[in-house]
């Protein structure tokens, strides 16, 4: 049999259930065409920012060096105003570009994620307050509010479905919360029902991180194996590069379980969609892994992959798929026993990446404001 063409990996890709998003967003490729381009030829179904993608955007070029004009011009505008007015402009073109989708599908796919800001992770309220101004500005049926998978985070995500807004809880890397924001949306559907109102066109994904696990647990591992005999060396050198993955296909399991029986058929007869797992930070950190491993590894129904571009090029090139996601669930159990054995503790690492995750968030934040606050004054 021929080899599969490079776009038809993409597109096969789609139809083994798994959404392919973009992980970039940019207002040259809204313009000149590229992204209507990848809507077309690679079955691209939706778009993922956050505040560094857009540091990178505005960095690069002169896109945006207009409206930042304009806008600068206004008396007392703060960068955090200014930033918002650009990344909703751009969403709203993104969620435009992917309204086609969005209608063939029902609601089902076609939607692009803006982030509320750091300021506001660890309270409930200040995040429900920031999720539905932006929710109002892109004004987009096909938008996706960003918000961190904390216990507060988890508390916004029930209010704001049960108000009707589409939620992609991001910065998850434990199955317990996980299992947390599983529950927050199930309730928000809930609520929704008893007060009469419709949830058939509510949609809500679960961002679960893949790479960072690795990065992180392989460092461990690496500092462990120093300290033993070359016998146990190799033991624990054996599990590096294949915890992420394991701790992923337990989401995906816990996932199967919760949106199934009782409690889920008398919401899935009212219309209600599963909120689907997200495969997030799937570009390959170690170049001695395969550099589409995080997306190979996890393919299978009712999934979302976000790539970056370079990955997404890698995989249109050279990816397999197969139906990956739940295969030997029971060996991803048993290799995350053997590495508490082996003395690394998921719960500690899934722990510290979360706030890792969440420092990095407000440093990228803070960067971006500033370079903006620089190239407002520059191109005054």
């Amino acid at each position: 049999m021929a080899n599969p063409t490079t776009t038809s990996r993409l597109q096969q890709l789609h139809d083994a259930g798994q959404s392919l998003w973009l992980d970039f967003i940019d207002r040259t490729i809204l313009r000149n065409g590229d992204l209507a381009r990848r809507i077309r030829d690679d079955a691209l179904t939706g778009m993922t920012s956050n505040p560094t993608i857009f540091e990178k955007a505005l960095a690069e070029g002169t896109a945006y060096d207009a409206q930042l004009t304009a806008a600068g011009a206004e008396p007392g505008i703060t960068p955090q105003a200014l930033f918002e007015l650009l990344e909703t402009d751009d969403v709203r073109a993104a969620c435009d570009a992917f309204r086609s989708i969005y209608d063939a599908t029902r609601g089902g796919d076609g939607f692009v994620s803006i982030e509320v800001s750091p300021d506001v992770a660890g309270d409930a309220a200040h995040t429900v307050e920031e999720a539905r101004r932006l929710w109002a500005t892109v004004n987009r049926p096909n938008v996706m509010i960003k918000v961190p998978g904390t216990t507060e985070g988890a508390r916004a995500v029930r209010e704001l479905t049960a108000a009707g807004i589409n939620v992609n809880i991001t910065l998850l890397f434990a199955v317990d919360a996980h299992a947390r924001v599983i529950e927050a949306y199930l309730a928000g559907l809930e609520d929704r029902v008893r007060g009469g109102l419709p949830v058939d066109r509510l949609a809500s994904v679960a961002s679960f991180f893949v790479s960072r696990v690795d990065t992180e647990i392989d460092k461990r591992l690496d500092a462990l194996a120093a300290q033993r005999t070359d016998a146990e060396r190799t033991r624990i050198s054996a599990l590096k590069g294949r915890a992420a993955i394991a701790n992923a296909k337990l989401a995906y399991r816990l996932f199967q379980q919760q949106f199934a029986g009782p409690r889920w058929t008398a919401l899935a007869d009212r219309g209600a969609r599963v909120q689907r797992p997200l495969w997030a930070s799937t570009s390959t950190k170690n170049p001695a892994y395969r550099d589409v491993m995080y997306v190979e590894q996890l393919i299978g129904p009712d999934t979302v992959n976000t790539l970056p571009p370079a990955t997404l090029e890698a995989f249109r090139d050279h990816g397999i798929v197969a139906r990956t996601v739940d295969a030997d669930v029971a060996g991803a159990e048993s290799l995350l026993r053997e590495l508490g054995t082996a003395g690394v503790s998921l719960a500690a690492v899934t722990e510290q990446l979360l706030a890792d995750g969440i420092e990095s968030f407000r440093k990228s934040y803070e960067s971006l404001l500033a370079g903006l606050d620089r190239k407002a004054h520059a191109v005054a």
